[in-house]
């Protein structure tokens, strides 16, 4: 039994190292047959999977399957609360860090729909605040250059404003003023370092939270409503996702996975934190909960009979958008990560999420209408960490090969 798990792990390996490997793979029979193995028989597979986080040091896994509009395949692995000894289900719920966005982003382009704003419109028209990078002062930022991250602002710095262990939304000084106090020079939270000297806005592409802190200002001039509460009337409510919400005390806190460090070869437990950035990468739900919302975007709109948004924006996001840059692996749409193999044509479309103690992964595979989540109560802070993630992953779309 043991060489044959060490069988299977070795041609996991091979099977996952890159998503164009995983991909090539797919098309010679000697490795269908390893595919077959591991993913068609669910003990192989759990077994493996046990194996795999044991190595990256996740306390837990929870994870679903897609296909079409369907979840055909949930599971948890592990214990989201090692003191208690609480074993981790579909239902279980995770804060998942910059999966985010592709929630504040739909919240946005419900408005674009609406007729609130158009894409290339300059922000500063609806702004109470001039907003311009001080290096290019005469270039507009427009909202298509936010949910891109294209307006010229870098990645954040070290001491950007994250955690929030007391308060959960609404936040009196969040996002005004404390976005005026970040962007503007001068301010208390300023720093020259955040915004480009090199690229002008609309130019290249550079991954910045604060894109995404003023989207979901936006939301809220537009709609008079905290960010939050419009987000659970048009969102999580629609689309049935009742262990979703950005607050704490919506939920149920036994059933909230404790967030954990592996650090001098012990799991160090987190306090249960609320982000300051909320609909950056503060939201909290299940797998089971974000299915939903998955399906709705695989499905040109729709969950269940509920359309949430129209089928030419959902295409609109999930496009890359202008200037197109590969960052690390991917480039971006409207709120949405994209990566495209050389091999099989398979397009990878979602968001990948870290903060403190949780890395999570939300992906759909447009060339066959499959789709993946999983979340982990640790994060991705190391290169076999990141590894072992990436594999999970290329795992989940291998199995959904062999589900219907």
């Amino acid at each position: 039994m043991k060489t044959k798990l060490i069988g299977i792990f070795l041609s996991a390996l091979l099977l996952s190292t890159t998503l164009s490997t995983a991909t090539a793979l797919r098309y010679t029979t000697t490795q269908r047959g390893i595919q077959e193995q591991l993913t068609h028989n669910d003990v192989p597979f759990d077994r493996l999977i046990t194996i795999l986080l044991k190595i990256g040091h996740f306390p837990s896994m929870s994870a679903c399957i897609i296909k079409n509009t369907t979840v055909v395949w949930a599971k948890g692995y592990g214990l989201y609360d090692i003191e208690q000894q609480k074993q981790t289900t579909e239902h279980t719920i995770y804060v998942v860090a910059s999966i985010t966005k592709t929630i504040t982003s739909t919240a946005l382009m419900q408005l674009y729909e609406q007729g609130f704003f158009h894409l290339d419109d300059d922000v500063n028209k609806y702004l109470p605040f001039h907003l311009r990078n001080p290096n290019f002062p005469n270039d507009p930022i427009t909202i298509r250059m936010l949910l891109s991250h294209s307006s010229s602002l870098n990645s954040d710095p070290l001491y950007y404003h994250w955690l929030n262990y007391s308060h959960a939304p609404p936040i009196p000084w969040y996002p005004s003023p404390w976005l005026e106090e970040y962007l503007l020079p001068g301010g208390a939270f300023y720093s020259p370092e955040i915004w480009s000297t090199k690229y002008h806005p609309g130019e290249y592409m550079q991954y910045a939270n604060a894109n995404f802190d003023l989207a979901a200002y936006l939301v809220q001039l537009f709609t008079g409503e905290p960010f939050h509460e419009y987000c659970s009337e048009h969102i999580f409510t629609p689309l049935e996702m009742t262990q979703t919400s950005f607050r704490l005390p919506d939920l149920n806190i036994d059933d909230v996975a404790i967030p954990y460090v592996y650090q001098n070869r012990t799991y160090e437990k987190l306090p249960y934190y609320q982000l300051l950035h909320y609909p950056v990468g503060g939201l909290m739900t299940s797998v089971d909960d974000l299915s939903h919302f998955l399906i709705a975007h695989m499905n040109h709109g729709v969950y269940n009979e509920i359309r949430i948004l129209q089928e030419e924006t959902v295409e609109l996001m999930h496009t890359i958008q202008p200037p197109g840059n590969t960052y690390y692996n991917f480039r971006y749409g409207l709120g949405w990560m994209i990566e495209e193999t050389p091999i099989g044509n398979h397009v990878y479309m979602g968001h990948s999420g870290d903060i403190p103690g949780v890395h999570t992964r939300m992906f759909m595979d447009q060339s066959d209408n499959t789709g993946i989540i999983c979340f982990f109560n640790s994060d991705r802070s190391t290169y076999v960490k990141m590894f072992i993630s990436t594999m999970i992953r290329n795992l989940l779309f291998a199995k959904a090969e062999h589900l219907s």
